[in-house]
């Protein structure tokens, strides 16, 4: 079955995407106003672009036609922090997905605590097992009050019980039991049925292809 996307709806292309490209990882992104006032909020149109220099993209949409706070915020080239959403976060997160009116705290609606960070004004949420303290490099706007925000990552938190072995930088991903966005509003996936399948080389794969001489 083919959709054209040319003869769709935004909100039935919006429905078809989602639905298709899970599960997706979880920005909780924690930005601050000119005024100093924080804003918390999830974003599951997030990922990793590059790990050298380390880039992370995250595309925010609007609210009632209007420009989300998050949006707001880092249009205006400010840094962020990105935490990632564990297992035991998951109805803290679902708290600050609330649309809220932008003089509430989220973070103090959902009972968070924060953390000061170290490059970035913004605090970090201090039970999110990762964060990463972020600078904006550029927004592209998309139209309608969306955009795509193309950030730096200046640094990290992990929670030392994640590192397996610091020297090498082994991360027990496993153990930090993040979930991610599946389709609707309501679904999300959990990190309990893992699968290991490693690379092989092009040798090995001409051997396999050749079978046995």
């Amino acid at each position: 079955m083919y959709f054209d996307f040319s003869e769709l709806t935004g909100r039935d292309t919006y429905k078809l995407m989602t639905a298709t490209v899970v599960p997706r990882p979880i920005a909780w992104v924690v930005s601050q106003d000119a005024a100093g006032r924080l804003n918390a909020a999830p974003f599951s149109f997030f990922g990793l672009m590059s790990g050298e220099p380390p880039v992370v993209a995250i595309g925010v949409g609007s609210r009632n036609g209007d420009v989300k706070d998050t949006g707001r915020n880092l249009q205006q080239g400010s840094s962020f922090v990105v935490n990632l959403v564990s297992r035991e976060l998951l109805g803290q997160m679902n708290v600050t997905a609330v649309d809220f009116d932008s003089s509430v705290d989220e973070l103090a609606e959902a009972g968070l605590e924060t953390a000061a960070s170290v490059k970035v004004a913004p605090p970090r949420i201090k039970a999110s097992p990762v964060a990463y303290e972020c600078v904006v490099e550029h927004v592209h706007t998309l139209g309608g009050n969306r955009s795509i925000v193309i950030a730096r990552v200046l640094g990290m938190h992990i929670h030392d019980g994640a590192m397996l072995d610091p020297a090498r930088l082994y991360v027990d991903t496993a153990g930090l039991d993040l979930v991610g966005r599946m389709h609707g509003g309501t679904w999300y996936s959990l990190q309990t049925d893992l699968l290991e399948l490693p690379r092989i080389t092009e040798a090995d794969y001409r051997s396999r292809v050749a079978g046995p001489a």
